[in-house]
Order: structure tokens, then C-alpha cells, then sequence
């Protein structure tokens, strides 16, 4: 168990809507803001998304410059590029983004229904991620959507495609996908190899509890708009800041302290800041 808390922060994503949450940033300086107030009140991973100024979801490389260049003026936290785009994306614009090489890329192991649709991750589509992800010099993290997924990590460690230790996200509640429950996140964190990390998302109004649950768990912690934008039942969140505060609240309660970002990158094996 890890005494030290990674809080990542997912403050963009591709589903959400401006109506839907006004406090949603969309331009390069409005995510910058956003994730270096994340920063500041604890979050050392920043899960990016793209999207243009009216909102669509993108994955183009010029949106990923702009914001990756506006979030580094701000502070230092560890970006990781989304992989998984908005459902319906060809596999080639999901990866477009990460010829600027960031620090950590998400590689979903399998496909999934998500909500009305279909989140398409077959294993030719993983393996080309996995490839671009290697050229570009990005971590992956192994994001986990259902039981399938963890046996497909299994498999390609297995066969040396994939090397532990290696960081996986367990995203729990999407409909259509496992549900965000104890036992659900027991489950995941068991099957996780000796010497990995792992991090929990709760989507939706389970985004505190699975949150508590991974805290005590000694795992690892994802919030954000990109998973809830209700700070509690009703009330619209006014930042993402609010949830990584809430986090670091109760992770000091259990005697669990916030890492900041150099301890991250000894926890993730990345290299040191440049």
C-alpha cells in the first residue's frame, strides 16, 4: 500500500456539454486555468481531451499543442493524452496527438458499449496504439472498462506486448460497462499484477464513493468533469478543483497525503522533469 495519493484530473473529456456544465473550459487558456487550479489543490496527473471552441470533441494536433503549451506555462503537472477520443473516431485521429510526445498516453483494452454506443478497441486498434504510444516515448496506463479487459492485460503481458510494471485506470459505472461497485473495484485491484499501480474513475454520483473506496484501498484516485460534474446531488461543480480538494480532504482523514509531482514520476517510473 502506497502512502502517497496520485490525484489524477480528468477536467475536459469529449462527452460533456457546455449546457449541460457552463463551467466547462474549452479554449487553450480556459484549460490551462483549469488544470493548474487542479494543481494547485492537489492533482498531479492531467487526463487531456480535446475540443474545439463550440465544443465538438477532437482529437487534432494543433487543439493537443495549444492546450498542452498552455497547461505547461501554468504548472508542471503530468499530462496524458486521451487515446480514446469521442466514440466513432478512426483509430489514426485518436493518435494524431501524440507526435508531442507526452509523458503518459491511455491504451483501452477492449470494446465496450458506452451509453447508446459502441467504444471500438479491438485488439488490431490496441496494438496500433500501443506502437504509437512506444514511438512517441508515452507510458501507457491500461484503461479498464469491464473483466475482459483485465484478461486481455493479462494476455499481453503474457506475451511480452505489454511489461509490468505497468499503471492501470479502472473507469467503473459507464452504461454498458461494469458498474461502479466495492465489489467491482475489489475485483479489478486483485487482478492487477504485483508491482503495478492503479487509479479508480466512479462516473457519475459514484465518483466520491469509488474514490473513498480506492483511498482505503491504497489505490490511486480520478476525478472530474469528464466523469460527474455535480459536486453533490444538485449542485453543479463550479471547478474541477473542488473534487481534488474533497480528495485530498479525505485521503489526509485515513493518513494518506497528496504526492506532488516528482514523487508521482518515481510511483509511475517516469523520468525526471527536464
Amino acid at each position: 500500500m502506497s502512502d502517497e495519493l496520485l490525484i489524477t484530473v480528468a477536467a475536459v473529456g469529449a462527452e460533456v456539454t457546455r449546457a449541460q456544465q457552463p463551467n466547462l473550459p474549452l479554449l487553450p487558456d480556459e484549460v490551462g486555468e483549469e488544470y493548474r487550479r487542479a494543481h494547485d489543490a492537489g492533482a498531479v496527473i492531467g487526463h487531456i481531451h480535446g475540443r474545439r471552441p463550440d465544443g465538438a470533441p477532437t482529437q487534432d494536433l494543433e487543439t493537443f499543442r495549444a492546450y498542452s503549451t498552455a497547461i505547461r506555462e501554468r504548472c508542471p503537472i503530468i499530462q496524458q493524452f486521451s487515446t480514446g477520443g469521442a466514440v466513432g473516431m478512426e483509430v489514426e485521429e485518436r493518435i494524431e496527438a501524440l507526435s508531442l510526445r507526452p509523458e503518459m498516453a491511455t491504451l483501452t483494452l477492449g470494446t465496450c458499449n458506452f451509453g447508446e454506443d459502441v467504444f471500438e478497441n479491438s485488439l488490431p486498434t490496441i496494438r496500433t496504439i500501443l506502437e504509437r504510444i512506444r514511438k512517441f516515448g508515452a507510458a501507457p496506463e491500461l484503461e479498464i472498462f469491464d473483466d475482459g479487459m483485465l484478461a486481455t492485460a493479462d494476455t499481453l503481458l503474457a506475451r511480452g506486448i505489454l511489461t509490468a510494471p505497468v499503471h492501470f485506470q479502472f473507469v467503473l459505472g459507464v452504461r454498458g460497462a461494469a458498474a461502479a461497485t466495492p465489489e467491482n473495484l475489489i475485483h479489478c485491484s486483485r487482478s492487477v499484477p504485483a508491482g503495478c499501480t492503479w487509479t479508480v474513475a466512479g462516473i457519475g454520483r459514484r465518483q466520491t464513493a469509488m474514490a473513498t473506496m480506492a483511498i482505503a484501498m491504497g489505490g490511486h484516485v480520478r476525478v472530474g468533469f469528464e466523469d460527474n460534474i455535480y459536486y453533490r446531488k444538485g449542485e453543479l461543480a463550479d471547478t474541477n478543483a473542488r473534487f481534488v480538494e474533497r480528495v485530498v480532504r479525505i485521503a489526509r482523514e485515513v493518513g494518506r497525503e497528496p504526492a506532488d509531482v516528482a514523487t508521482a514520476r518515481r510511483l509511475l517510473r517516469l523520468p525526471a522533469a527536464a
